[in-house]
């Protein structure tokens, strides 16, 4: 894998979360792992903030106190480093050091007082999913606790315009550099006409899910195992929640319709499944397609 891992920092559970989360990617695709803490920029300070450079002084010490002790507990095999950086916001600056750092995704965690093992988006994590030109992967609360993992498996959720675009090849570059399987998960059933009896919204989504991951699979390279599977339930929460999930998987959707090319923006299928998703989730930006959740 070319690229890097940029990892959002703070000294807290959810920047404790996005390191792990870190570390597991950068193990499986063999990626120099960065932590990233985000300070204002001058522009930016409030009033209330004091002047005097021995303040700022102060906080760029204990910026790169937390980064050193950040990074001496990631696993020593791992060839990570951490940085300081200024920004407008925090959002801003991980865009920066991800571009910086070539980096092929930036990690952030979930918003405090999260359920564990779910996401709660916080404010440094919207933005991000309405201005990244980078994917962005989102870790739930709690993955600092769970066992040291490489990726198990890599799912990618599909929608109604399967094709080839930046998602699955995104989803495909990250299982082969894993060496492991990818799984594409059709929420299709989702997506019907209105106005249909539940037997018909079940055959007609059933049938046009089956076509939609037969064309997603054909334009992933052969040598790739894959396998397709059609998420069972009434709702997209419902689905989510009956999918089985591996310890340690991640799973890849597009960004909505409604994004630029090249940003980022998070659609209503890939929001309404944050609410169940027990596992990260990595949105990628679209390109020329427009295929994926969105």
């Amino acid at each position: 894998m070319t690229g890097a891992v940029v990892v959002g920092y703070t000294a807290t559970d959810a920047g404790a979360d996005a390191a792990a989360l870190g570390a597991r990617l950068a193990r499986s695709l063999g990626a120099v792992l960065h932590l990233v803490i985000v300070l204002p920029s001058e522009g930016t300070r409030s009033a209330a903030v004091p002047p005097e450079r021995a303040y700022e002084d102060h906080i760029r010490r204990q910026a790169k106190e937390w980064l050193e002790d950040a990074v001496v507990r990631l696993p020593q095999e791992l060839t990570r480093t951490g940085h300081v950086r200024f920004g407008e916001s925090f959002a801003e600056g991980l865009i920066a050091a991800g571009e910086e750092f070539d980096a092929r995704v930036i990690v952030v965690g979930t918003a405090g007082g999260s359920i564990f093992g779910r996401h709660r988006l916080g404010s440094v994590a919207s933005e991000l999913l309405h201005s990244s030109t980078i994917p962005v992967a989102l870790a739930p609360a709690g993955t600092a606790d769970e066992d040291d993992h490489v990726l198990p498996r890599v799912t990618v959720a599909v929608g109604n315009r399967a094709g080839a675009d930046n998602l699955l090849d995104e989803a495909a570059a990250i299982a082969t550099e894993s060496r492991v399987g990818l799984r594409l998960v059709s929420l299709v059933p989702f997506d019907v006409p209105p106005g249909l009896d539940t037997g018909a919204i079940r055959l007609v989504g059933d049938a046009h899910a089956h076509d939609v991951l037969a064309v997603a699979k054909g334009l992933l390279p052969e040598e790739l195992k894959a396998e397709v599977e059609e998420a069972p339930g009434d709702s997209v929460e419902d689905a989510v929640a009956n999918l089985t999930w591996l310890p340690g998987e991640v799973v890849l959707v597009g960004s909505s319709r409604l994004a630029q090319p090249r940003r980022l923006f998070l659609g209503s299928t890939a929001a309404k499944m944050l609410h169940e998703l027990p596992v990260p989730m990595i949105v990628v930006p679209r390109t020329r397609a427009e295929a994926g959740v969105r």
